[in-house]
């Protein structure tokens, strides 16, 4: 009996889309689960394109911070231009009809917040990458509100 429920259980899991599944925190140190989430992403119906890819620029910025708070400015500009692509995707999916805007502004609010952050701790090489990231990101979450103002 215990282990038929383990199964279904486990069959449930293995049925829910990625972004039902995974938790951010999770992502951020399992790379397969990124990967994972951005495949789901890409092959979305369009309505749901723009939060997932907030859950992605999301994750990436932590990855982002982590990166920089060890000493590995590298990595992070190559995530921080990681993170440039997919604000474009999101703006380019702003343009299409989009569910759960409030939730996607907060997270992107929540974001950019923790990217404002990271620049505080960032050295002078690499402020650069990271306020234009930032300049990017606040642009995408202005539409962001634009939009949820105007449903």
């Amino acid at each position: 009996m215990r282990f038929r429920v383990v199964l279904v259980f486990a069959l449930l899991a293995s049925s829910l889309p990625v972004s039902a599944a995974v938790k951010p925190e999770d992502a951020i140190d399992h790379p397969a689960l990124l990967a994972q989430l951005e495949d789901e992403a890409r092959t979305a119906r369009p309505r749901e394109q723009c939060y997932l890819y907030t859950q992605i620029v999301h994750i990436m910025t932590e990855i982002a911070g982590r990166r920089l708070a060890e000493g590995e400015t590298e990595e992070a500009a190559a995530v921080l231009k990681q993170v440039q692509h997919y604000a474009e995707l999101i703006h380019l999916a702003l343009a299409r009809d989009t569910r759960r805007l409030r939730e996607t502004e907060m997270l992107m609010q929540t974001t950019t917040h923790r990217l404002g952050q990271c620049l505080h701790l960032a050295s002078s090489d690499d402020r650069p990458a990271l306020q234009a990231t930032l300049a990017q990101l606040d642009r995408v979450n202005e539409e962001l509100l634009t939009q949820v103002f105007q449903h």
